[in-house]
C-alpha cells in the first residue's frame, strides 16, 4: 500500500483519532498516490498510524478512516461502516409521526465525505470527498440492497466538492427519480420536499427536533418565523396552538413552499403573512411600525462558514438579535441559532448577552438546542458539532 509520512511533531492529532491531515503536516507521498486512494499514515520513524484516502488536490490531503491496522480497507469495511452507521439510528426508522432522518454524517459516522439522508422512501446522498467519490457505485448498491428504497438521488453540489478538485455531480443513482415535490412526515406534518433543487439535500432535517421544543412555548401567542425556508418552525407553531404567525424569508421559493406545505396539511393561512423581504430589513421596518410580537424564532443560514470569517459573523449575529430583541416585551420569547461551526455555543451566548444589553432587554436562557441524534458528535472531531441554539425569555 502507498504511504503518507507525517512531519515530525504533527502526529497527535491522527493518534488522537481526529480523521483530517492537512498538507502542512505532511513530508512526504510515497509511492505516488492517486486521487482517492486509500494510503498508509505513518509517523516520521514509519510506523503505523492510521489508513485514509489520499487527494492532493486538497488542504486536508489525508481523511483517516480506521486505526487498527490489522483491518483490511476493502469492500466488505466499506458495506460494515455503512450498515453500522445505520443501525445505530435504528430507533428513529420506526417513529411513528417521522418518516425522514440523517442515516451517515460523514465524519461523525466514521466516512468522511458520506452523507446520507433518507425522505420517505428514497434516500439522497451526497458525496463530498474523493475517497467516496471512488466508492459511489459500492456505496449506492449496498444502501439499495440494505435499505430497498423507491430510489437514490445524488445531490453533490456543495461548494466543498470544488475544495476536493471535484466537479458537481446530480442525478438519479438507482431505482426510480423522485416527484418533483416529494411528501415527508415530520412530527405529525406534512412537509413537500424538493430534493433535485432544494437547499441542502432538500430540507433541514437537523432542526426536527428543535422545531418541537420550541413549538411547546407557541400556545396562544403571536409568532415571527424569520429565515423560515420551508415552514418548519411555522407549521410546528401552528399545530401547537400560536395565536398567529408571521413567516419572512428572502427566497420566493421558500415562501412559495410555505404556501405549498400549509395546503397539504389543510391549514388556512393569511398571504399577508407570508413575507419575501430581507429579514433584517423587515425587522427594522417592524419597529418603525411599532409591531409586537410574543414569540420570535431566529434561524439564519451559516454566517460564519471558516474561522477567518468568525469576527464578521458575531457582528452580524449580534445585530440580528438586537434587532430582534427590540419587537419583544417582558415575557416574550426569542428562539435564536447559530448553524455556524465557527461559533461555539460560548461564543453564541456572549453574543446574546451582548444584543440583549444594546437593547436594554434582560434575558433568561430556559432551553438550550442542539443537532439530533441522527447528527452526532463525534468526540474526536468536535467540528461535527455545528448547530446550537437557545430559548431565551424577556424579563
Amino acid at each position: 500500500m502507498k504511504s503518507v509520512r507525517i512531519s515530525k511533531g504533527k502526529e497527535k492529532a491522527v493518534k488522537n483519532h481526529h480523521p483530517w491531515v492537512f498538507s502542512g503536516a505532511i513530508n512526504s507521498a510515497i509511492g505516488q498516490p492517486n486521487q482517492g486512494e486509500v494510503v498508509k499514515i505513518i509517523n516520521s520513524a514509519d510506523q503505523f498510524l492510521a489508513y485514509g484516502y489520499y487527494n492532493k488536490s486538497s488542504k486536508i490531503t489525508v481523511r483517516a478512516i480506521e486505526w487498527n491496522e490489522e483491518t483490511k480497507i476493502d469492500d466488505n469495511w466499506w458495506k460494515d461502516r455503512i450498515t453500522q452507521a445505520i443501525t445505530r439510528r435504528k430507533s428513529l426508522l420506526t417513529l411513528e409521526d417521522t418518516d425522514s432522518v440523517r442515516l451517515i454524517y460523514s465524519e461523525a459516522d466514521g466516512i468522511p465525505g458520506l452523507i446520507v439522508d433518507k425522505y420517505a422512501d428514497f434516500l439522497v446522498m451526497q458525496v463530498l470527498t474523493a475517497g467516496v467519490e471512488l466508492q459511489k457505485k459500492l456505496i449506492t448498491d449496498h444502501l439499495y440492497a440494505l435499505l430497498k428504497p423507491k430510489g437514490i438521488f445524488e445531490r453533490s453540489d456543495a461548494k466543498s466538492r470544488s475544495l476536493e478538485g471535484l466537479k458537481p455531480s446530480n442525478g438519479l443513482l438507482a431505482g426510480e427519480m423522485p416527484p418533483e415535490l416529494l411528501e415527508i412526515n415530520e412530527n405529525g406534518l406534512t412537509f413537500l420536499v424538493n430534493i433535485a433543487d432544494g437547499q441542502k439535500s432538500g430540507y433541514f432535517l437537523d432542526q426536527r427536533e428543535n422545531r418541537k421544543i420550541a413549538a411547546k412555548y407557541a400556545k396562544g401567542l403571536s409568532v415571527l418565523d424569520c429565515f423560515c425556508y420551508s415552514g418548519g418552525f411555522s407549521l410546528n407553531a401552528h399545530k401547537a396552538g400560536a395565536k398567529s404567525i408571521v413567516s419572512i424569508d428572502s427566497s420566493a421559493l421558500a415562501i412559495k413552499t410555505v404556501k405549498q406545505n400549509y395546503k397539504a396539511n389543510q391549514i388556512t393561512f393569511n398571504e399577508n403573512d407570508l413575507i419575501e423581504a430581507d429579514v433584517n430589513a423587515t425587522l427594522r421596518r417592524f419597529q418603525t411600525e411599532k409591531r409586537e410580537f410574543d414569540f420570535i424564532i431566529l434561524d439564519p443560514p451559516k454566517l460564519a462558514p471558516t474561522r477567518a470569517t468568525v469576527d464578521k459573523a458575531q457582528r452580524a449575529y449580534k445585530d440580528l438579535n438586537l434587532q430582534a430583541l427590540k419587537l419583544l416585551q417582558p415575557g416574550g420569547l426569542l428562539a435564536t441559532f447559530s448553524c455556524s461551526g465557527g461559533i461555539d455555543i460560548d461564543l453564541f451566548k456572549q453574543i446574546i448577552s451582548w444584543a440583549a444589553l444594546d437593547a436594554g432587554k434582560e434575558l433568561q436562557i430556559i432551553e438550550q438546542f442542539n443537532q439530533p441524534s441522527d447528527h452526532p458528535i463525534r468526540t474526536s472531531f468536535p467540528e461535527s458539532e455545528y448547530l446550537k441554539g437557545l430559548l431565551c425569555r424577556v424579563i
